[in-house]
Parts: structure tokens; C-alpha cells; sequence
């Protein structure tokens, strides 16, 4: 029986949540780049009660673990915690980049994706994704935040898709691939998505009790480490 996973996401602009109820996908999302805390609980219950589910009533609560945001990440994930702390539920956490590849692959069908986020002071997180024929994703350029310029990974030819914030906010990155490439047309992660990266993990044993729960800043680990409880 396939497994019931809540997702939330909060680490970038859009504010996003989703629910997998057989083969329908109720999914909630909106641009909010500073009502994150406000627009985000009233979504799962919104999206809850569509599906005629309790929070207990699943299996797993996912959360968009970064990178993004600083402030959306804590959002989202101190959000997600208290929601499965109060459920008894485990965590999964899921790449943003990454659920930028399965989107792109929702939308244009796309198997090899550049994901970029425009991660401010001249950087970009970026990560390369390749679909596995288990609908899974395997991770061929490592998750990374550095100058864009720094960008340019070693990749094989094929049908590449970029997606993200990155790409607009630095137009010259797609000239230094050395690569033809589309454009998915994807620019923020949505918590739909998410879900079948969250199955998967969870499948393979991945998920961890809400208080081990973790976010990826990549660039911030620092800020992370001096939060209260955290060494």
C-alpha cells in the first residue's frame, strides 16, 4: 500500500504544501515570499480535510530541507517539526533542487536537470540531476553554492533542462556549460513534487524521528550550528 506523506516547503518565495491520496495529488501552493508563517498551516489543513485525513493518519511528514532561504528553511522545517512532534510522525527531508528536477520532469517530461537557486550576495546553489527509470533521482553533480562563474560541470551531451532562479538572475551561466539546453520553465520548488522524492526515501528507511531532522543550507552552517540545542 503506498505510503501517506504530508510535504511542506518553505525554502524559497513560494510557500507550498501537498498531499498523496491514492493517485490524486491535492496540492496547495502560493507566492509568499513574507507570509510563510501565516498562509502555510492553514494549507494542510486545507489540503487535510480535502482528503478527510487526520494528521495521524499518515505515514510521514516531508519538508523541503534546502537549499534556499535561511529564514524559509527555519520556517519550514521548525514548522514540519511541530506538526509531526505532534503527530508522532517521522521526517523526511528533500532537496529543493532536486524537487526543481521532478518538476521539470512534470512539466517537459525532462530526465537530465541543472537545478540553480539565486542564493544572493553573487552565488547560486546549483545541483545536476539524472532520472532513474524508477522514476527516483540520482544526484551527477553535487549540491554546491559558489560564485556562478565557478559553475561549470563536466557533463556528458544529452537533452539538459535548467531550472531555478539561478538562470535568470545570471543570464551568462548557460553559455559556460558548453551544453544545449532548454528551459523547463521552472522556477521555485512546490511540495508536490517533492512527494515522490520523499517515497522513495522513505521506502529506503531514510526517514528520522522530528527532533533528528535536519536542513541543508550549504552556506550557512555556521548560523545554523550556534541555534539553541544545535553544536
Amino acid at each position: 500500500m503506498a505510503s501517506k506523506i504530508l510535504a511542506v516547503d518553505t525554502a524559497t518565495e513560494n510557500c507550498s504544501v501537498a498531499l498523496k491520496v491514492g493517485n490524486d495529488i491535492i496540492a496547495r501552493c502560493e507566492m509568499a515570499p513574507r507570509e510563510h508563517t501565516t498562509k502555510i498551516l492553514p494549507m494542510v489543513d486545507s489540503v487535510l480535510a480535502e482528503a478527510g485525513l487526520k494528521l495521524n493518519q499518515l505515514d510521514a511528514l516531508a519538508f523541503g530541507r534546502g537549499p534556499g532561504s535561511f529564514t524559509g528553511v527555519r520556517i519550514g522545517i521548525g514548522i514540519a517539526q511541530g506538526l509531526a512532534f505532534g503527530a508522532d510522525l517521522p521526517m523526511v527531508g528533500v532537496s529543493t533542487l532536486a524537487a526543481m528536477a521532478e518538476q521539470a520532469h512534470r512539466k517537459q517530461q525532462a530526465t537530465h536537470v541543472l537545478s540553480t537557486i539565486d542564493a544572493r550576495m553573487n552565488e547560486i546553489y546549483a545541483g545536476g540531476y539524472v532520472r532513474l527509470e524508477n522514476s527516483d533521482w540520482e544526484t551527477v553533480v553535487e549540491e554546491a553554492v559558489l560564485p556562478p562563474e565557478m559553475f561549470k560541470p563536466e557533463l556528458t551531451k544529452g537533452e539538459w533542462f535548467v531550472a531555478g532562479t539561478g538562470w535568470q538572475a545570471y543570464p551568462d551561466l548557460q553559455g559556460q556549460l558548453h551544453l544545449s539546453v532548454s528551459d523547463s520553465g521552472v522556477l521555485y520548488p512546490e511540495s508536490q513534487d517533492m512527494l515522490i522524492l520523499a517515497h522513495h526515501a522513505f521506502a529506503r528507511g531514510e526517514a528520522v524521528d522530528a527532533e533528528h531532522a535536519s536542513p541543508v543550507y550549504l552556506r550557512d552552517t555556521v548560523a545554523w550550528k550556534k541555534l539553541p540545542g544545535r553544536e
